[in-house]
């Protein structure tokens, strides 16, 4: 009878060895975070701080499972998250592999936030406050809100514990009262002013440019000092076109990319409604102007992308020098 219970506890002495080992952490039920979320987060952190490097075949769906105590549907989860982040590759019937490491991508013509746009295709983006006060606007920003009544939200944004973007946010205080740093972490900042404040993107404009990382930056982002950075900034309005948001977010060179969808939808809509209450010959004209505008349009966005390459790469020959 004294057997049983002296070979259960080295049962559980063996599980709890394995998972130190491995480096597991048990998840918190109690947490918001959904369970999948905190088992993915553990295992990007063993991916990008090296602990597993590229080519390294990760533990079974059944290991994993005994490992944080989850269901395999929560297991399945993670790896998919994992999968969606260019971390993993998964094939039929073969043990989940660590593959090199590709750059997240942002559309930096939608006025999404990039929570939204990481959660759309199943990415946990954690995010740190940094800081979150009233404190005096640049005269730009100033300009922008008509007032320099203000609040500044410094924020540094992961995934899977790499830093990826760096972000200054100004926002009008007078439309923000009682919102506080603990809702900001981890957090959308587009959807607690909706949820909030019935406060909704609209309309913005974005520009870009690179820049070399100073000490500031370096630290925030974990770069070395003057390593090229994608710096996006820009102003937002909200859906009455009232003044909401100026942002700087600088980007961490080999962890995101900026991407630009460019499609024929709109023209497409434009071109039959246009059709419809124009005569055949400004119909004709307007489709021509329409179709040079788009021209215009994909060349602009080219060339920027052609100046972004050269001056990532001029800043990438000057750090090695």
């Amino acid at each position: 009878m004294c057997g049983k219970p002296q070979r259960r506890r080295r049962v559980v002495s063996r599980k709890q060895q394995g998972a130190a080992a491995s480096g597991a952490r048990a998840v918190d039920r109690n947490r918001a975070e959904p369970l999948h979320a905190q088992v993915a987060a553990d295992l990007m952190q063993r991916v990008t701080s090296g602990m597993w490097p590229v080519g390294t075949a990760l533990p079974s769906e059944a290991g994993l499972c005994e490992q944080f105590g989850v269901a395999r549907s929560v297991v399945r989860q993670a790896l998919a998250q994992m999968a969606a982040a260019g971390l993993i590759q998964r094939d039929v019937g073969r043990p989940a592999v660590v593959c090199a490491p590709r750059p997240h991508r942002r559309m930096v013509q939608r006025s999404t936030g990039l929570y939204e746009q990481f959660e759309h295709i199943g990415l946990a983006l954690q995010t740190q406050i940094v800081a979150f006060e009233p404190r005096q606007a640049p005269p730009d920003v100033a300009t922008f809100f008509n007032t320099d009544d203000v609040l500044f939200l410094e924020r540094v944004r992961s995934v899977g514990g790499a830093r990826i973007a760096y972000v200054h946010t100004w926002l009008p205080r007078v439309r923000l009262p009682g919102l506080t740093a603990a809702e900001l972490e981890n957090a959308s900042l587009h959807r607690v002013l909706a949820e909030r404040f019935g406060i909704h993107p609209g309309g913005g404009r974005h520009h870009i440019r690179a820049v070399a990382a100073d000490e500031a930056l370096a630290k925030a982002l974990q770069v070395g000092v003057n390593s090229p950075l994608l710096m996006l900034q820009g102003e937002g309005r909200d859906t009455d076109d009232a003044p909401l948001e100026w942002f700087t977010t600088w980007h961490h060179p080999d962890k995101l990319a900026f991407e630009v969808d460019v499609s024929r939808d709109g023209e497409s809509l434009a071109r039959r409604v246009e059709s419809n209450r124009l005569p055949a010959a400004a119909g004709a004209k307007k489709r021509v102007a329409a179709q040079a505008d788009r021209r215009q349009e994909i060349e602009r966005i080219e060339a920027m992308a052609a100046a972004l390459a050269q001056a990532i790469a001029k800043l990438k020959q000057g750090a090695a020098s």
